[in-house]
């Protein structure tokens, strides 16, 4: 049975932080695989590729304790790993809404993931306008002597999602999250027309697959990037 990542031994020495960003970048070089072979299968048997970009972060100190700060709890590494639960994260990015699903359901069906939460913002988007599907998972990390379940958010979106939503980080960054009324107006129009041209793209694509057209791959030569 895994161990839940839980300061019980963990903490006790004094390399606690090395050995908990060990663990987290573990991690996400385990879900970074994953995500690799199941693409590669999916054009393997399907001539397709549903994921466009992979690309994975781990969450800064500063980020971490402004986190924990902003929930109302100690800066502590015990703190960190129960409640900041986006510190190893990765982002999927697809071309199509329909491709989101897909690979979540590809991710829930490992038997070795455990999902801990999931938020759809595409089917109940933010007020800000913000669309994307979240998921929180743990999966085990295999140590010479233990089993380490360790928490990663995985981010799915489209192309378009990800493009406004980079966009929309850069705006309100340097507004400092106070951004104008009217600024945020234009931003959540901006989230609209996403959405439409999402639809607009997956109707070709479908109306494309029913004459009779396939993809022939080869177009995916890099899908891994880091920062």
């Amino acid at each position: 049975m895994a161990e839940q990542l839980l300061p019980v031994k963990l903490y006790e020495d004094v390399d606690s932080w090395k050995t908990i960003m060990f663990l987290y970048n573990s991690a996400l070089k385990e879900v970074g695989t994953k995500m690799e072979i199941l693409n590669d299968e999916f054009q393997h048997v399907h001539k397709y590729n549903p994921i466009e970009h992979i690309k994975s972060r781990i969450k800064s100190p500063e980020s971490i304790v402004k986190k924990l700060k902003k929930n109302g709890y100690d800066s502590s590494v015990e703190n960190m790993v129960l409640y900041v639960n986006d510190i190893a994260g990765i982002r999927i990015t697809c071309s199509f809404t329909s491709d989101i699903y897909r690979i979540a359901n590809m991710l829930s069906r490992q038997s070795d993931i455990k999902i801990l939460e999931i938020k759809d913002y595409i089917k109940e988007p933010k007020p800000s306008g913000y669309q994307s599907y979240h998921m929180i998972v743990t999966v085990p990390i295999f140590l010479s002597d233990s089993v380490v379940d360790t928490k990663v958010e995985i981010q799915i979106r489209t192309i378009a999602q990800d493009f406004w939503a980079s966009l929309e980080h850069k705006i309100y960054y340097k507004y400092e999250g106070n951004a104008p009324e009217y600024i945020s107006k234009e931003l959540r129009e901006c989230a609209q027309i996403v959405a439409r041209l999402d639809d607009k793209m997956l109707s070709l694509n479908e109306a494309i697959k029913q004459n009779g057209f396939h993809e022939t791959g080869d177009d995916n030569d890099e899908i891994v990037s880091t920062d």
